[in-house]
């Protein structure tokens, strides 16, 4: 079994109409770092089980938590792009897309690369 299946499980375990956007979020993660692996066995604990994304330490995973499609990036991220996300409920490292509304494709893979460049900084200043 390869980790594509596992995320391919995780997405179809979701409601029918969330697997679309989930798809299209992991797309888009895809497309703004290529070559990253996909895995969802990153933190070992129970209930954290999400998609993510990895180039020598996570910089992405995606969830759906009812009634949003969510989009996790390291944390300095959303700090980072706070005006841009004004529209969107936030946390500290999750951006929360509601259900039945068009997710940003293009906000996504901008946060996704901006993620990318967070995890090789901290990873390069040993911070």
């Amino acid at each position: 079994m390869t980790k594509r299946n596992e995320v391919d499980k995780y997405i179809a375990r979701c409601p029918k109409e969330a697997q679309g956007n989930l798809a299209k979020i992991r797309a888009a993660i895809r497309a703004a770092a290529p070559g990253a692996t996909e895995r969802t066995d990153y933190f070992q604990m129970p209930g954290y089980s999400y998609p993510g994304f990895d180039y020598d330490g996570m910089f992405a995973w995606f969830s759906f938590k009812k009634p949003h499609i969510r989009l996790h990036v390291r944390p300095p991220v959303i700090q980072e792009h706070r005006k841009e996300l004004a529209d969107y409920p936030a946390t500290k490292a999750i951006v929360s897309f509601p259900m039945g509304k068009p997710i940003p494709m293009t906000l996504v893979r901008k946060l996704v690369k901006a993620s990318v460049k967070a995890m090789k900084d901290k990873a390069e200043n040993g911070t």
